[in-house]
């Protein structure tokens, strides 16, 4: 009795062992990792089009395709992205649901699945997150006037590591 189990152990090692071995290196430089809501990738449009779309509206629900500039050095709870013609956009979560790592995501790139909108952030918050990112007390007193720009506010964010 014990030697078909013995047999059927057998081949499935044989045949475990005979897999070809996976290029690690490969699936590291495709690890993506989600944070908050589970989205896919599917249907997300680009910044330039994101841009074009807001002109007519004030806010969009929408999942878009970015890349990453910075995130917040203390928590984790926003980042910025970069859009078109040198722009950025504050990406802040919803309900303070859930953080982004606080190191090592320039240049990474993200879907983000939820609200963009037209926002105009007053100096203090501005100069709160400049605070958040790491700048000198220099560049936050140059903070001086509030600024207008498309904020989006997500639910969902694909990152690829």
């Amino acid at each position: 009795m014990n030697k078909p189990l013995v047999l059927a152990f057998s081949a499935i090692l044989a045949i475990a062992c005979n897999t070809a071995p996976t290029d690690v290196s490969a699936q590291q430089k495709t690890n993506v990792v989600s944070y908050g809501a589970a989205i896919t990738a599917d249907g997300a449009i680009s910044t330039s089009e994101l841009v074009k779309k807001m002109a007519t509206t004030d806010s969009l629900a929408t999942k878009v395709e970015c890349e990453i500039i910075t995130s917040c050095t203390k928590k984790g709870c926003w980042m910025t992205v970069q859009m078109p013609e040198g722009e950025k956009m504050m990406v802040r979560f919803k309900d303070y649901g859930f953080f982004v790592p606080l190191k090592g995501l320039e240049g990474k790139h993200a879907v983000m699945q939820g609200y963009a909108s037209k926002e105009t952030t007053d100096v203090a918050t501005l100069r709160h997150y400049a605070e958040d990112a790491g700048k000198s007390k220099e560049e936050i007193a140059k903070i001086t006037e509030p600024e207008t720009s498309l904020m989006f506010l997500a639910d969902g964010v694909l990152i690829t590591f």
